[in-house]
């Protein structure tokens, strides 16, 4: 499989796409054939070494595709599922190994790629509008970059919440 991975820290210039094994699920994880993924500024952090992990590592966080192999000891989870996941290493590639507790089932109806882009900025929003201060009707909210993905979904739970 394909993927890009870094082997030392620094500019674009360090991300090599490359031929790699493509992984197998272990006990409690999940294979994903990615058909979207997400590019998010963490990746920045990963490449340029400001959250050092172990060398070599494929980029990416978040992910949405089709389970295509499951490992031991996960009931809940089929070959053939739409999932989603985010913060979890190494979706700049064909196939992800993820943690079946990690994964989130795309309803029906609701577009793959939609879904992939929504889940890291969604879980943000919904976490700063309903954990860390649960806004509640006739509270006022400022929202600074409105215009991006999180603090659009932002505006828009704030709405729902009056």
């Amino acid at each position: 499989m394909k993927a890009i991975r870094v082997h030392g820290y620094g500019g674009v210039e360090v991300l090599n796409y490359e031929e790699v094994p493509k992984p197998e699920p272990g006990e409690g994880q999940v294979r994903v054939k990615l058909e979207a993924v997400g590019v998010n500024f963490i990746d920045i952090y990963h490449r340029i070494g400001r959250y050092q992990g172990s060398l070599p590592l494929t980029l990416g966080q978040e992910g949405g595709g089709v389970v295509d192999a499951v490992g031991a000891n996960v009931p809940e989870i089929k070959p053939g599922d739409r999932v989603v996941y985010a913060g979890v290493q190494g979706s700049y590639a064909e196939y992800a190994i993820v943690p079946a507790s990690s994964l989130v089932p795309i309803p029906q109806g609701v577009d793959l790629k939609t879904a992939t882009a929504v889940t890291l900025q969604g879980i943000t929003a919904h976490y700063l509008a309903l954990s860390t201060y649960p806004l509640k009707q006739g509270d006022t909210a400022l929202v600074h970059a409105a215009g991006g993905g999180a603090g659009g979904l932002l505006v828009q739970i704030a709405k729902l919440c009056g």
